[in-house]
């Protein structure tokens, strides 16, 4: 049953344990408005808090797990106060999927673009279905990268592949981004949420503790500068926010 409610997120225990946190906007390719980036930090928040959630599966409704931002409910921050506020908000989804404790199974299905291929990026388990693809649009954009990419994306792909995909923007498919370390598993489109279950429940049934000592440690010395990258990705994304080419870029995209 679906015991948390929300306007654009689904969040319901599919088995023991198990909760699949969904994103629900497929009309749109689950793309982020704000009250999905909301939606999705609360999601998360709520599910580490509940004792009944062992393991969380996190993916999209339709033919999308996130196309990005939505050109179409795009609201431009006009102030510094406003970009930081959004970019806050963003980055508060991030806290909640990656420094949290519940382990985190992607289901990633179909176009993970920009910020829904930075949710891909901050799963524990990042599963991709053969036909999803992913790329990061924002240099071209005049704008940066959020939810801890800056840190997280060397220490899967190295240096030098990492500077490919942020500032070339770069498309992949789901074998490539196997193969570069972005993705832990790639399957067909049809096994995709039956591989995400069965893996969230051999770790649901884990004993907590460590599951929970495993995700903090792990992330405490692989990421080391993690929150530092998060701090800067925010005053470069605002920076971005307030530049003129900015709002011309994004009209083109």
């Amino acid at each position: 049953m679906t015991d948390f409610k929300y306007e654009t997120v689904l969040s319901e225990i599919v088995e023991d344990g198990v909760r699949c946190i969904t994103l629900n906007r497929p009309d749109r390719l689950n793309a982020m408005n704000r009250g999905l980036i909301d939606d999705v930090a609360r999601a998360f928040e709520d599910a580490n808090a509940d004792q009944k959630t062992r393991a969380i599966i996190f993916t999209g409704a339709g033919k999308a797990f996130c196309a990005g931002d939505d050109r179409r409910e795009h609201v431009h921050p006009t102030c510094e106060e406003e970009a930081r506020d959004l970019v806050l908000a963003i980055q508060r989804s991030t806290y909640a999927i990656v420094l949290n404790h519940k382990p985190v199974v992607g289901a990633i299905n179909g176009w993970a673009v920009g910020g829904g291929f930075e949710w891909a990026i901050n799963c524990d388990f990042p599963i991709w279905g053969e036909s999803a693809r992913g790329f990061f649009p924002e240099v071209s954009l005049n704008l940066f990268v959020t939810g801890g990419v800056s840190s997280l994306l060397p220490v899967l792909v190295g240096l030098n592949t990492a500077r490919e995909m942020l500032f070339l923007g770069e498309r992949y498919d789901a074998t490539q981004l196997q193969a570069m370390g972005v993705a832990w598993k790639t399957v067909s489109d049809p096994e995709l949420m039956g591989t995400a279950r069965s893996t969230a429940r051999r770790l649901a049934d884990l004993p907590p503790l460590s599951v929970r000592a495993m995700k903090r440690v792990l992330n405490a010395t692989a990421l080391t500068d993690l929150r530092r990258a998060m701090d800067l990705e925010t005053e470069a994304t605002i920076a971005g926010f307030m530049d003129p080419e900015t709002t011309r870029r994004l009209k083109d995209f």
